[in-house]
């Protein structure tokens, strides 16, 4: 029986195609990798303890907070904490970045994570599948220095690792660090993330779209149009609507069977409604690197230069053929 591969074990082997290796980049992967278990853990004993349903407050996102947002937030931040080689965090849940080690820090790390801690919580109640995405730049200011806004508004591009982790009927975390897409799944019996998505590439087209219908009166015109087509009855067409409401389990599902993701602007939207920095971005830069695309609807995700750290923006990934096709009814 062939031996699998465990993450820890893939990190060091690949440990010389990250960017700028040393090694800390692997221990702050391995640090998300610990985080993502003890989520995982409580992910899976929702309606067994006190775990879900709501706090009583609302994040900064005017979204109210669930128990598992706050608990997922607080491991992940001590899990990049305790490796000593971020110097900044910023999350969905809190409106400014945190400098580490304290809010005056001076850090040597070199790394700045950016990170939607628990994507989709409002799915647990109902026991749906929700997720972690995360995103890792390096720092911009000099090493001993405070950690400052400017080093989280970077463009997507200057990525050197992103992520996410499917909490679903199995858990996996897929991240890429410009080097392929990789997807990690965990074995229940051992609590060890084994390889089982090796390479993953996106199909270049694909029969699945996957959007909020609820909102349609609200889209654009060019939306509107691209969704008529999804639904006419010609050629290999209507494709299958798919839509979870967790954009980690639809893009999980778009990225390994072909499909593309949708979140426009909309009139209760203008600006759309995803995050560019924790959300956007890692996702787009998994899509390029298992060979998809990612959007606004006019010029490439990953080359927008941020100007705050919760800005939103439309988006739309997937499979080439298909965004290209939704790009045309823009034009």
């Amino acid at each position: 029986m062939e031996k699998l591969t465990t993450l820890g074990e893939f990190i060091i082997e690949n440990q010389s195609s990250f960017p700028y290796s040393t090694g800390e980049l692997s221990k702050l992967l391995n640090g998300l990798r610990l985080a993502g278990k003890m989520v995982n853990h409580e992910v899976n004993k929702a309606g067994l303890v006190d775990i879900i349903g709501g706090v009583g407050d609302v994040n900064v996102q005017g979204e109210n907070q669930q128990k598992l947002d706050v608990f997922a937030n607080d491991k992940f931040i001590q899990a990049i904490k305790n490796r000593d080689i971020a110097c900044g965090i910023v999350s969905e849940e809190l409106e400014d970045f945190i400098a580490l080690p304290g809010s005056d820090a001076s850090n040597n790390g070199k790394y700045v994570v950016l990170m939607d801690p628990l994507d989709g919580s409002s799915n647990i109640d109902v026991n749906v599948s929700v997720g972690t995405i995360f995103s890792i730049y390096r720092r911009l200011t000099p090493k001993g220095t405070p950690v400052e806004l400017k080093d989280f508004l970077q463009p997507g591009s200057a990525q050197v690792a992103a992520g996410y982790i499917v909490y679903g009927t199995s858990t996996m975390l897929v991240y890429t660090t410009g080097n392929g897409v990789n997807g990690f799944t965990i074995n229940p019996a051992t609590g060890s993330y084994y390889l089982s998505h090796a390479n993953i590439q996106i199909p270049e087209t694909g029969s699945i779209y996957s959007v909020n219908l609820g909102n349609y009166v609200h889209f654009p015109e060019g939306v509107k149009n691209y969704i008529k087509y999804c639904q006419k009855d010609e050629n290999d067409r209507p494709y299958s609507l798919r839509y979870i409401g967790s954009m980690v389990s639809d893009f999980h599902r778009n990225m390994l069977k072909g499909g593309i993701y949708m979140y426009p602007f909309d009139a209760k939207n203008k600006n759309g409604k995803l995050r560019l920095l924790y959300e956007a971005n890692p996702i787009a830069f998994l899509t390029e690197q298992a060979g998809g695309k990612a959007t606004d609807g006019s010029k490439r995700i990953m080359d927008i230069v941020p100007s705050e750290i919760h800005q939103r923006i439309p988006f739309f990934c997937g499979s080439v053929k298909m965004v290209e096709k939704l790009e045309s009814f823009f034009e």
